[in-house]
């Protein structure tokens, strides 16, 4: 019992660790000892006193350091504020995890800028360290240096970070080119009803990939006598399945087309990054795309990350709830076009800077200002479609710009299969919301939110939506078990509160 414990208390100190951004070292610098001592407590194998943790708590400046669990975070929100001033979008957490995934295509260097620091990357960077890849923050924190190593364990995987988080499901299309055989947890993640693995087992087998999946597993065989001798159709136009394909396609000796490809943001920064580590890749941006592979990839590379253009609509959509002028800066206009016509047709009232490059080079961004406007609901229904369309991530935010409409907004919600049915916790805070079935959702304004404490939805964006209607909202609310945020968004409260917000962080004693 007394080293389940040590192992408890070696992981808070290990997260604790790494949300600050610092390495063993300085932490062992702070507290006068060695390295090796830091690495020996976050391991659970050093017995440690109620003096040190204390010690280390001060030294990181974290309450997560603590004799137990840590409590999960709540919100307490003072809503009714307006929000003014400019806010920069961070890093895209998809292409972040998507690049995460794609360093273990690379025997070099790779080195990430500007890497959101969310818990879906926390979760990732704790599944490649467990299987000896080797990963630090530098530059203050900011920047992320991964450096593989020659063989990986993943006997000795991290089973419960990797059950955490869905993108462990694009671990298959770089290992299948460094192991014959090995075994994955099933994938995590929201909350968002069954979605089917079966479209990247298709687009994978065609590369000798058979997939097994018992006892809460992937088990994974690798016949190398297989290979993809005409172009791979994907069953779905899905994301993931699209960077599955191209990650197995990266070291691919010869010529792999994909069609049915996703152009969608995230899948164009993994195709920029591919180019980077010298993989040619014709048809970026298009649903056709012809992968040249480099069989052996050992290069140092620097690549930049584009901005999210989901954590802008959430921008968007919080200066919308709450009435106020707010300029955000840094938007991947290419990836909210459609967004931004629908507003517009609904009276949006904003205005936009001409277009400049991230620093990727590629991704083409702008800086928005969005007024206080008296909104009407659209003629059509809200449906998501695959870019071009409507981004499937930023329905659920035209649920709250919806309730502050005049008028009836159908919103169709047709991906996911339980994501349509949270959005109708805006109704304990006073939305209309009326689920017409799973996937659909009529939603009346305009609103005159209330104050309410409530659990936050177990999926991302609806909590999120959840938190901008307590913004809007007189009086005091209370959200709880904000975890699920957090796995998305970096920092959401404190950013919120820089630009007029009233969010405190607390959690239970």
């Amino acid at each position: 019992m007394a080293d389940d414990y040590l192992v408890r208390i070696g992981k808070l100190i290990r997260d604790a660790r790494q949300h600050r951004g610092w390495t063993q070292s300085q932490l062992a610098e702070a507290l006068g000892t060695s390295q090796s001592a830091v690495n020996r407590i976050e391991r659970g194998n050093q017995n440690i006193s109620l003096e040190m943790i204390a010690r280390i708590g001060e030294a990181l400046d974290s309450e997560i350091v603590s004799l137990g669990y840590a409590g999960p975070m709540h919100l307490r929100v003072v809503g009714g504020r307006r929000l003014s001033g400019a806010i920069d979008v961070k890093t895209s957490k998809n292409a972040c995890v998507a690049l995460l995934c794609a360093s273990l295509l690379n025997q070099g260097r790779t080195v990430l800028r500007r890497v959101a620091r969310i818990e879906e990357v926390y979760r990732l960077l704790e599944v490649l360290g467990s299987i000896g890849v080797r990963t630090r923050w530098i530059n203050d924190g900011v920047d992320l240096e991964i450096v593989p190593s020659a063989e990986l364990d993943l006997a000795a995987i991290d089973a419960d970070a990797a059950r955490r988080t869905r993108s462990i499901i694009m671990f298959l299309g770089p290992l299948l080119h460094r192991m014959d055989s090995f075994k994955l947890p099933y994938a995590g993640g929201c909350d968002l009803g069954t979605r089917t693995v079966e479209p990247h087992m298709i687009a994978l087998r065609r590369f000798g990939l058979d997939i097994a999946a018992t006892e809460g597993q992937y088990h994974a065989r690798v016949d190398r006598s297989v290979r993809p001798d005409r172009p791979i159709v994907l069953t779905e136009r899905g994301d993931t399945v699209t960077e599955n394909a191209l990650l197995a396609a990266a070291r691919h000796d010869g010529t792999t087309v994909i069609r049915n490809a996703s152009s969608n943001y995230m899948v164009q920064d993994l195709c920029f990054f591919l180019e980077a580590l010298g993989v040619k890749v014709d048809g970026i941006g298009t649903t056709t795309l012809t992968v040249h592979g480099v069989p052996t990839i050992d290069v140092d590379v620097d690549y930049s990350p584009s901005e999210d253009p989901v954590e802008a609509m959430s921008l968007v959509a919080a200066a919308v709830v709450t009435e106020s002028e707010l300029t955000v800066r840094r938007v991947p206009i290419e990836f909210l076009e459609i967004e931004l016509a629908v507003l517009e047709e609904m009276g949006l009232d904003h205005d936009r800077t001409p277009e400049y490059f991230a620093d990727n080079g590629r991704t083409r961004l702008v800086d928005l200002t969005v007024r206080p406007s008296k909104l009407e609901a659209p003629i059509d229904k809200i449906h998501p479609m695959p870019f071009p369309g409507l981004n499937i991530d930023n329905v659920p935010f035209f649920a709250a710009i919806a309730a502050v409409a005049q008028g009836k907004t159908l919103i169709h919600d047709w991906v996911y299969d339980n994501r349509a049915i949270y959005l109708t916790d805006l109704n304990r805070l006073g939305g209309r919301l009326q689920l017409l079935d799973p996937h659909r959702v009529l939603v009346e304004g305009p609103t005159r939110w209330r104050a309410a404490e409530m659990m936050c939805p177990p999926a991302l964006r609806p909590a999120v939506v959840v938190l901008l209607a307590m913004m809007a909202a007189e009086g005091t609310s209370v959200l709880r078990n904000v975890y699920v945020i957090n796995r998305g968004y970096e920092d959401l409260a404190e950013r919120l509160n820089s630009i007029g917000a009233q969010i405190e962080i607390f959690r239970d004693i």
